[in-house]
């Protein structure tokens, strides 16, 4: 990550340079305005990341600045052994007049998805297992599994009293693949000394145990409708500085809709927006719940976080870059999960330059999350097995507990819409990792 960083620090220099000879006063936007944010990264089992995104926001005659009609994003990225991003989203307030359509088309390839078992606590993890170095050493790999998403999503919101509730209605056609990691794929090109076990991983463990039942071991659909109800009093989406996001929702995958098993979601999810120091200072918080209401749903879609609207193109967790961060991803998965995030946001730096609205913030946050609704996990079958698997089947708590972490971050914001997000995490459990940086695009909320 030392790439990205170096760039941005270049960048925010010039910046503060440039800001001394340009006007401080925002101009107002029309027309198209571009951001493009190339994508450099290196992970030691994944490899180089390449590609880039770019952002179309479509102001019109500048009347609704810095709202837009029109905002298109791509993204594209590969990691050189195998991995890759391809993402389409859309979004436009004016294309049905009194109605907002949010669209999403991903095509997303995990060679390596974070595992760490079901219910957080109740499920240790071993840092050991994935060091070379260490004498109880099982693989890199151990906790990992493969995935394969494909998902087209459409929502629709229209306004059901005055201008700030709102309905909701929306549907997704999601195909999910998943299977054991492909070490002889990862191995391509590895000298010798550095070439990865073949062994079984703690995916390959739970479906051995039953824990991941045979049907859903492989993946499969999980095609939905989502209902719901939003509240939205924000002055401004990309940013807010003050003002609230409320939502709940319901999102039922039936099996008649071509999918293996049948399943529903509540989601609960309150934001909250306050000024501190009038275009310059707010703290926010977010609150969230997520689980099933009746039947549990499968593994392969308990990690995926549900909103009314996102434009994140991975919403796996809780844990990583847009729910927990510092904490491992996906180190929270239950059938029912809570969580809350709680940020300062300082803009310590507005100007123009060549017409273009920037700003430079800082944030400072704290993450926490946990596991309120278990999957259902037979401890006293696997117990039974002769031989019983002492080594890998590892339960601790009767419960969950909190999973915190506390970080800092930088944004730079283009035109308002376009933000360029750096978040540095640290968990402060030691179950949960150590610390995790995140370059990405957009406000966590």
């Amino acid at each position: 990550m030392k790439k990205p960083a170096l760039m941005l620090m270049m960048l925010l220099a010039l910046l503060m340079v440039k800001a001394q000879d340009e006007p401080k006063k925002d101009v107002t936007k029309k027309g198209f305005s571009m951001g493009l944010l190339p994508t450099i990264s290196f992970d030691a089992d994944m490899g180089f990341q390449y590609g880039g995104l770019v952002n179309f926001f479509d102001y019109g005659d500048g009347s609704i600045y810095p709202s837009y009609k029109h905002q298109v994003k791509i993204e594209i990225s590969r990691y050189t052994r195998g991995s890759g991003v391809n993402q389409l989203f859309y979004d436009t307030k004016t294309l049905i007049p009194g109605v907002r359509m949010t669209s999403d088309l991903s095509y997303l390839t995990e060679k390596a998805l974070d595992f760490y078992g079901f219910n957080g606590y109740q499920a240790i993890y071993h840092p050991e297992y994935m060091d070379k170095d260490d004498p109880d050493y099982i693989s890199r790999m151990f906790y990992r599994y493969d995935r394969k998403l494909f998902r087209f999503t459409t929502d629709f919101q229209g306004k059901l009293q005055g201008d700030n509730l709102k309905w909701l209605a929306g549907f997704g056609i999601m195909n999910i693949k998943t299977g054991s990691v492909d070490i002889e794929a990862l191995n391509k090109k590895r000298d010798d000394n550095d070439q990865l076990p073949d062994t079984a991983t703690l995916y390959d463990k739970y479906v051995d145990w039953g824990i991941i039942g045979d049907k859903e071991k492989d993946g499969g659909n999980a095609n939905f409708v989502k209902l719901g109800l939003v509240y939205d009093t924000r002055d401004n989406e990309a940013n807010a500085m003050k003002g609230m996001w409320t939502e709940a929702l319901v999102v039922v995958s039936p099996k008649f809709f071509f999918n293996e098993t049948s399943f529903a979601k509540l989601v609960l999810i309150h934001r909250q927006y306050f000024t501190l120091i009038p275009d310059r200072l707010s703290f926010v918080y977010r609150l969230g719940y997520q689980g099933s209401i009746g039947s549990q749903a499968p593994f392969y879609f308990q990690p995926y976080m549900l909103s009314s609207f996102s434009t994140v193109t991975k919403t796996d967790g809780l844990g990583g870059a847009k729910n927990l961060r510092g904490i491992m991803r996906d180190r929270v998965v239950g059938d029912g999960v809570a969580y809350g995030n709680f940020e300062l946001r300082w803009k310590f730096l507005k100007t123009v330059i060549a017409r273009q609205n920037i700003y430079v913030a800082l944030n400072a946050f704290s993450d926490v999350g946990t596991v309120v609704k278990e999957v259902a996990v037979n401890e006293d079958a696997v117990r039974n097995m002769e031989p019983f698997p002492a080594r890998y089947f590892d339960f601790g708590y009767q419960n969950d507990k909190l999973h915190p972490s506390v970080g800092a971050g930088l944004r730079i914001a283009l035109n308002e819409n376009f933000i360029l997000a750096v978040d540095y995490g640290f968990a402060l459990k030691k179950e949960d990792g150590l610390k995790g940086l995140y370059i990405n695009i957009g406000n966590l909320f």
